[in-house]
């Protein structure tokens, strides 16, 4: 296991900002002290050959330009939130609303686009680097000091886990997540993933509305295009549904111990990617906004449906649905969340 930090360049504001680069000698990735970013990750192919699995740029500009998330650390509140308001204890808040009518992946300024403070730790098992900051009171509009830790780890068995904890000193809304965008054919996002082949363990989905806002109905996914319980293509059912930005309410959640989530397969390259989560939600999205206008790292060009999230996470505007589980943090309570990806050949 290897570990060193490295000089990655200084924000438009003037802020230094360090990358960490952790390898097992077979798996690597890069973690950025701007945004808490996992900016880069890579595997072998069947044929032993490492590559690019994430969408991601060659710099920090890159990284500091507009772009729809890639590889961030979502906060306060991963997924929308509906017309940017919601009440806690009797109070309503209003929030920045940044999708429209609605308030999307933290606001204006999301927890992807702060400086944090970043450790590197080792262990015989594990090596990663652990980020923190403290979100202030007001911050896009949540109530609360809020603060935060988000920690990577590569384990010698190829897993890649991604920690979260938070603590409040007032009550306010907590749901982080991270948001990288997956390639398993290794290119970088220089190709489709609608050949990918996806497992997802979920009966159920949220459904929603045009805007992508929850209607408060959850849907089988029995006899419909939603299905992924047994693997198939993402390409088999994609024009049926539309595009996937949906999401999943897992089978099988436990907030101590993570469970098997989604289980992704590349044909083409060998590669598998397990999810594992304690997380109750996993928004599946297939990149159905990205239009060609971003360069990625390596002058590609990032067009729609070159890449899967697969992000682990509570329920979209849950603050406004009472039966979807809770994203209130109070004072005295501690918020911790684990996602594992785990990558093997087949």
């Amino acid at each position: 296991m290897t570990i060193e930090r490295i000089p990655y360049g200084t924000t438009q504001s003037g802020d230094r900002v360090d990358a960490f680069v952790i390898s097992n000698g077979e798996v690597a990735f890069q973690a950025l002290t701007y945004g808490a970013v996992l900016s880069s990750v890579s595997s072998p192919d069947r044929e032993g050959n490492p590559a690019e699995l994430t969408l991601g740029f060659d710099d920090l500009a890159g990284w500091e330009s507009a772009h729809p998330y890639f590889g961030g650390t979502i906060g306060r509140f991963a997924n929308r939130i509906a017309e940017g308001r919601f009440s806690l204890d009797g109070k309503e808040y209003a929030l920045y609303t940044n999708n429209g009518a609605h308030h999307l992946h933290g606001g204006k300024e999301g927890f992807e686009r702060k400086i944090w403070d970043g450790f590197p730790f080792q262990n015989e098992q594990e090596a990663g680097v652990k980020f923190s900051r403290t979100s202030p009171d007001g911050e896009e509009g949540y109530p609360g000091n809020l603060d935060v830790v988000v920690s990577y780890a590569l384990s010698v068995n190829n897993e890649l886990s991604i920690s979260f904890e938070a603590a409040t000193d007032a009550p306010t809304l907590v749901n982080l997540t991270n948001h990288a965008y997956w390639n398993l054919d290794g290119s970088g996002g220089g190709t489709s993933i609608v050949n990918h082949e996806l497992l997802i363990h979920a009966d159920s989905y949220v459904e929603v509305d045009k805007y992508a806002i929850p209607t408060g109905r959850i849907l089988q996914v029995r006899q419909s295009p939603f299905d992924f319980r047994r693997r198939k293509t993402i390409a088999a059912d994609i024009q049926s549904a539309g595009g996937y930005d949906h999401c999943y309410k897992l089978s099988e959640s436990d907030p101590d111990e993570p469970a098997l989530a989604a289980e992704v397969y590349s044909p083409d390259s060998g590669r598998v990617m397990k999810v594992y989560t304690t997380q109750p939600g996993l928004q599946f999205y297939t990149s159905e906004f990205l239009d060609g206008s971003i360069m990625l790292r390596g002058g590609i060009s990032a067009k729609k449906r070159c890449a899967l999230c697969l992000e682990a996470a509570g329920f979209p505007d849950s603050p406004n649905r009472p039966d979807f589980p809770s994203a209130v943090l109070r004072p005295g309570m501690r918020y911790t969340h684990k996602t594992i990806h785990h990558f093997s050949l087949a």
